[in-house]
């Protein structure tokens, strides 16, 4: 048993949704070949362990058990209500011909076996990561290894929260088209080229992700590249409103980039009000109260120094900019 999707690529945004249950997706691999089994016969078998293991967690008289256990397309949901979160199950077996990690899943609408591959996937979008050098310095630190993995992001694992926060938000009354969340992160990592600063990534990313959309025999695809015959666009070719509403998604977020460069020297308030028309007001407002407060602090102690072109930066280059007092050269205003 091992996790998939999100939390292992470290890379989950907070639910919007009227539970705001997280959904932790896990990898239930079976050693046994195909032939001995079928798709149903598996689904079952890791269905009748889970609901043992949920009348064991009843019968024991445990508060941390999941509340329920119900069937889906292709996965068992444990639901786990008062937590705020559910776990999604999905039986899987190993794939002999994708070796040492890849899987064969079940699906209760298609006959043949579904490849896939989350740890190799898992370790493609690490490799993508490291292109931001600075993380993997940042890792070498020895205290690194003291502390959660996700302690330190990436930019290309911050810059997905984002496209995915802001996808999250422009479907929310659209659920049905929303891209899914494995495509968006695949063409953004496809599109990551190793830029530190944050913007200026989301930026080259937005304009290149279509550059990674094939067309193989009149069928868009966007391979998985831990496993080639994976095409994470299947749904484009059989619903092409979905491939036109990621186009107006896309260009949306794209718009709200230009408009930010647009406003620059705007000020902090001007810039924080158009984020808000498209990500959650709440969230910004926090954001820029600890960017003021961290401003504030770099001020007072002296951290601020007058970069190339006016700029203000916490390098050690240029003159350091003194602390604000708003009542002249005198501490204390004169009787």
């Amino acid at each position: 048993m091992y996790p998939q999707g999100s939390f292992r690529l470290g890379t989950v945004i907070r639910p919007n949704t009227p539970t705001g249950e997280y959904d932790i997706d896990l990898v239930c691999r079976l050693p046994i070949t195909k032939e001995s089994t079928t798709q149903a016969e598996l689904k079952e078998r890791v269905g009748r362990m889970l609901r043992a293991f949920m009348r064991w967690k009843q019968q024991q008289g445990h508060d941390d058990g999941p509340a329920s256990c119900k069937a889906t397309r292709r996965c068992w949901t444990l639901g786990y209500p008062d937590d705020g979160f559910h776990l999604d199950v999905l039986p899987t077996i190993p794939d002999l011909e994708k070796p040492p990690t890849g899987i064969l899943l079940t699906d209760k609408q298609l006959h043949e076996w579904q490849h896939s591959n989350p740890i190799g996937y898992a370790t493609w979008f690490q490799t993508r990561s490291q292109l931001d050098r600075h993380l993997v310095e940042a890792k070498r630190h020895p205290n690194v290894a003291d502390v959660p993995d996700w302690d330190t992001r990436s930019t290309l694992q911050r810059l997905v929260q984002i496209l995915k926060w802001h996808c999250m938000l422009y479907f929310v009354d659209d659920p049905d088209n929303r891209p899914p969340s494995i495509l968006v992160t695949t063409l953004a990592a496809r599109a990551y080229t190793g830029q530190r600063d944050l913007y200026i990534g989301a930026r080259e990313v937005l304009s290149r992700m279509g550059d990674f959309v094939e067309n193989r025999d009149g069928k868009l695809w966007v391979p998985n590249p831990a496993h080639e015959e994976e095409n994470f666009a299947d749904k484009w070719n059989e619903y092409p409103e979905r491939r036109a509403a990621f186009v107006h998604w896309h260009n949306d977020l794209s718009a709200l980039l230009d408009d930010l460069a647009r406003l620059q020297g705007k000020g902090l308030k001007v810039l924080a009000t158009r984020l808000s028309e498209s990500f959650t007001p709440e969230a910004i407002e926090r954001s820029v109260q600890v960017y003021g407060e961290r401003r504030r602090r770099q001020t007072v102690t002296g951290a601020h120094r007058m970069g190339v072109g006016g700029l203000l930066t916490t390098t050690g280059t240029g003159p350091r900019v003194r602390p604000h007092t708003f009542y002249g050269q005198h501490p204390h205003p004169r009787g």
